[in-house]
């Protein structure tokens, strides 16, 4: 029985994380990725985890005439999960450009050849960013999507502009967007996680690499915030949480039970934390004291987003069931091991 499934981005952090889920749900999986962010390392640690290295194809997706060719040769996939992106914030705001190009072409690309060669199910990586400043928390489904503070965030919410509308006349066509709240951690093994190139953008690599004595200070972007503590307040949920929504995703797709052709759910905890939190939190768990200074706010950063997941857990079957000291501690594990093996790429 064909259980195929392409995965672009599929070296990723998240992409990485889904594709073990993947593999350990018995699918065959089609990894392609062009490496700008990423590793061709993560697909030997997926072997370590899983047994089966999955079958890599080194490729830009925003070339269409590349993305074309591979899709042809794996016309018998039975849906796309599309991770490819660029991905941080304040990257897009200086080069707003380059994240347009790139992450509107390689998802038109992907649309594209997927329909041409009879790939009707595509799962889309999404953001909260769509929600721009919210009006109200926590955010629904039903909240307003707004001009979000980013192209990154203009990114998504184009690109799901762009799916909407695509199945709305493309008749067997069917997809859902999934609305990523703040993924951290790291698989529960410490073989996998999150190896961002250069500085960090996101907090969880910033805090680990912090206290790991690679980045000599931490810095907390805003103190001056509406907030009890003066920082931002983010949903966090472990990434192998997330990777195992997409399997109820794909699962509610291939067996045909979506309500609409085109469907959002939010995938987040419920809960939001500030970033002095976030390092309070670390410190007790790592028993690691982080050198953190509080500098001025970043450019395209929300006071607080934060999540229900109701839907998600109704229709979905699915609700993130990790804490946050477990997913702190497994950000540490994998830091630590990346140290020990002294690996890092």
């Amino acid at each position: 029985m064909n259980r195929k499934i392409i995965v672009t981005g599929g070296c990723g952090y998240i992409g990485s994380h889904a594709v073990i889920q993947l593999i350990e749900n018995q699918f065959e999986v089609v990894v392609l990725d062009n490496l700008s962010n990423s590793s061709e390392a993560n697909l030997g640690r997926i072997k370590q985890i899983t047994g089966k290295q999955p079958l890599f194809i080194k490729v830009d997706l925003s070339n269409s005439e590349a993305t074309s060719k591979i899709f042809k040769r794996h016309n018998d996939a039975l849906a796309v999960i599309h991770f490819a992106a660029l991905k941080a914030v304040g990257e897009s705001i200086n080069i707003p450009l380059k994240y347009y190009h790139n992450n509107l072409n390689c998802l038109l690309n992907t649309l594209n050849s997927q329909t041409e060669n009879g790939i009707n199910k595509f799962i889309f990586s999404s953001s909260a960013t769509v929600y721009g400043t919210p009006d109200e928390l926590p955010i629904t489904e039903k909240s307003i999507t707004k001009q979000p503070s980013s192209p990154y965030g203009n990114t998504k919410k184009i690109g799901e502009e762009i799916i909407e509308d695509y199945c709305k006349t493309e008749l067997n066509f069917s997809s859902i967007s999934l609305r990523y709240f703040n993924p951290i951690g790291a698989h529960e093994s410490g073989i996998i996680g999150e190896l961002p190139k250069g500085i960090p953008n996101n907090l969880m690599p910033y805090i680990t690499q912090t206290a790991a004595g690679i980045l000599d200070k931490l810095k907390v972007f805003g103190g001056d915030y509406p907030t009890q503590d003066g920082t931002a307040i983010r949903d966090y949920v472990h990434v192998v949480d997330l990777a195992q929504a997409h399997i109820h995703a794909l699962n509610r797709l291939l067996n045909q039970e979506q309500e609409a052709s085109f469907e959002t759910f939010n995938l987040g905890s419920n809960k939001g934390y500030s970033v002095l939190e976030m390092i309070q939190t670390f410190e007790a768990v790592s028993k690691v004291k982080l050198n953190y200074e509080i500098t001025e706010r970043r450019t395209g950063d929300i006071t607080q987003l934060y999540a229900s997941t109701k839907l998600a857990e109704e229709k979905l079957g699915w609700k993130a069931q990790r804490t946050i000291e477990e997913m702190i501690l497994s950000s540490w594990k994998w830091e630590q091991n990346l140290l020990s093996k002294k690996n890092r790429k």
